[in-house]
């Protein structure tokens, strides 16, 4: 019967040893390869299989042989426990790794993945327009609700949350958005940082809970009558609220809301009573230029104030909720949309002034003509529009007391 080893192996021999295997008794083994590299190896039996498991390199810098002695007799006692250590430290690197991805995916905001996916996918849209309706719709509506939550938590109420305010206001916008949310978490889920059905998929799911937009104004904005502004503006001017002013401001300019309520100072110049809205923000994807009139730029003033990179803060003095004007609408009991003074501005340049369609049109930011006539126009009417936009802006006050002063506001009270 051979004599069983036992600590063989000295520490002179570890590092003078040949290549192959050495044995030092009770399952350890230095393993030397062709190399030179040097490890140690416990080899054990266990249900009648022999199998190894790595301990570490050996020799200078690595584990000394008391170490691994030490680890080797470890190890055997947990092999005499009936303990496979092996599978127990491939369990061990699983959850490790769950762990890992877990804290990973728990970065990944729902806005890093929307920008990873506008990156990945920008080039195989037909248009720079597509891309910046993407990133228009979810700045505006998406972000503020859901951007800093990670994309693996997010879930049907949080999708409501971002919808259920604009489905019956805007309804294609909101049908649009609806469906980038889906490709974001279906991104997200083909990256493996989320699991499980997608929140805002639409057939089987949402379409139980919010109405169709077939069934809604297929994209018209119930609109006031434009010789309701001014007497509506003189009870919004008693408003102690920033988004009172907002909503001011959009009335007097006929800007979108999204256009507003992203606007920076950097887009201002007050001396020239001009807001110039960069072509990333426009839904024309064109730089736009919105004279101001001698009251909007008084709102301006006053807001300027409070401080902020946005014409209009809101809390923390970031940018002003989406709702914000809606919700003031309707605690002020107004059946209308933001969006339908777009509309009341229209019938009224049309009904009540000689200017031109071009002139309205350019007003509202609106295409005009085909693409020859726009080649060959090289300017924006801009004095024209200045023109009008004054006259809308002495309209719109014409309900209010001629010496009506500014309401100041109170970030305390904003709604």
């Amino acid at each position: 019967m051979p004599r069983k080893l036992h600590n063989a192996l000295t520490a002179l021999a570890v590092k003078n040893a040949g290549p192959g295997r050495h044995a030092d008794g009770g399952g350890l083994h230095l393993l030397v390869k062709e190399s030179g590299s040097r490890s140690w190896v416990y080899r054990f039996m266990l249900n009648g299989k022999s199998r190894d498991i790595g301990l570490g390199s050996a020799g200078p810098g690595g584990i000394s042989l008391a170490a691994a002695r030490d680890l080797a007799t470890a190890l055997r006692l947990k092999v005499k426990a009936g303990i496979d250590p092996l599978e127990e430290r491939h369990r061990a690197e699983a959850d490790s790794k769950a762990a890992e991805q877990a804290a990973k995916v728990a970065g990944i905001t729902f806005k890093a993945m929307a920008e990873t996916h506008i990156a990945a996918n920008k080039e195989s849209w037909r248009n720079a327009k597509h891309r910046q309706q993407w990133e228009n719709t979810l700045k505006t509506y998406a972000y503020p609700v859901i951007g800093d939550l990670p994309v693996s938590e997010v879930d049907t109420p949080h999708v409501l949350k971002v919808l259920e305010p604009i489905w019956r206001e805007v309804p294609e916008t909101a049908s649009r958005l609806r469906g980038r949310i889906e490709t974001v978490l279906d991104s997200a889920k083909a990256r493996g940082y989320r699991q499980g059905e997608n929140p805002a998929r639409w057939r089987g799911h949402l379409a139980q809970i919010l109405p169709a937009r077939t069934k809604l104004s297929r994209g018209h904005h119930k609109a006031m009558p434009y010789d309701a502004i001014p007497a509506f503006m003189e009870q919004l001017q008693k408003r102690e609220a920033v988004a009172a002013l907002a909503l001011e401001f959009v009335i007097l300019t006929a800007a979108r809301t999204g256009e507003i309520i992203g606007a920076t100072w950097g887009e201002v110049d007050l001396a020239k009573a001009v807001w110039t809205v960069p072509a990333e923000r426009m839904k024309a994807g064109k730089e736009h230029r919105v004279p101001l009139s001698p009251r909007a730029v008084e709102i301006l003033e006053q807001t300027k104030q409070l401080g902020g990179k946005h014409l209009f803060p809101g809390a923390a003095r970031a940018k002003l909720s989406g709702m914000a004007m809606a919700m003031l609408l309707r605690r002020m009991k107004q059946d209308v949309t933001v969006h339908g003074f777009r509309s009341a501005f229209r019938d009224w340049a049309a009904e009540c002034t000689g200017y031109s369609h071009e002139v309205a049109e350019m007003a509202l930011a609106h295409t005009i003509g085909n693409a020859v006539e726009r080649a060959y126009r090289r300017g924006d009417l801009f004095e024209k529009r200045r023109r009008l936009m004054a006259d809308w802006a002495t309209y719109c006050a014409s309900g209010a007391p001629a010496d009506a002063e500014v309401t100041p506001i109170r970030i305390a009270q904003q709604p």
